[in-house]
């Protein structure tokens, strides 16, 4: 089944970084999602505060100072892809370090947060797979027989991307909004007043009692 069209404007993210600090983004990938199909993607480097980077850091993605050292800085990233991400849906693996990253390098830059709703491919992915034993991207990649090159910002926003709408069509839903009501999962919220994380709906305590 093809999802055509996707409600609005959809678009998978990842940010690498170049530190333990969330604030420390050095790569953003974009995946957009246009007529049920990834249509755009795009990477950019992103010189980190200082363009320092640990080691650790270093080893999971490959990215080193040399590479950030004439990039551009998080602020003149973020006002290229601004009007892309102002009233988007998004998606992210695993959303919470994503948007944690999100929200800390605009805290840093003092930058207002953009209005967008959010859901995370992980829980989407724990919920219509749940007989794989990992939900990584990898995983997920090698489940739908996808090349793929890891810890590269692009190709795991990317991968977020293809995931989500394989998990779509299977599902015979025409959005993944619709695919997160079917699987139990609140939608996340980006505001100029804060946010909401993307979570599991809780079950009723009257169901969860009589499942104890």
């Amino acid at each position: 089944m093809s999802i055509d069209p996707f409600s609005g404007k959809t678009i998978a993210i990842d940010f690498e970084t170049a530190t333990e600090a969330r604030a420390s983004a050095c790569s953003i990938g974009l995946a957009f999602i246009e007529d049920g199909r990834v249509v755009r993607v795009e990477e950019r480097l992103i010189r980190p505060p200082e363009n320092r980077y640990s080691p650790f850091n270093i080893a999971i993605h490959g990215i080193r100072p040399e590479h950030t050292v004439h990039a551009p800085e998080f602020v003149d990233v973020m006002a290229e892809f601004a009007a892309d991400f102002e009233g988007a849906r998004m998606i992210a693996h695993n959303a919470s370090f994503d948007f944690s990253v999100l929200r800390a390098c605009l805290d840093h830059s003092g930058l207002d947060y953009p209005e967008l709703s959010y859901l995370c491919s992980v829980k989407l992915a724990q919920r219509h797979w749940p007989g794989l034993g990992s939900h990584r991207l990898n995983v997920l990649a090698a489940h739908l027989g996808l090349n793929f090159l890891h810890h590269n910002a692009a190709e795991d926003a990317r991968i977020c991307a293809e995931a989500c709408l394989a998990m779509a069509a299977e599902a015979e839903v025409n959005d993944l909004f619709e695919l997160a009501a079917k699987l139990g999962l609140n939608i996340g919220r980006l505001n100029r007043r804060g946010y909401e994380p993307c979570s599991f709906a809780r079950k009723p305590r009257r169901a969860a009692a009589l499942q104890a």
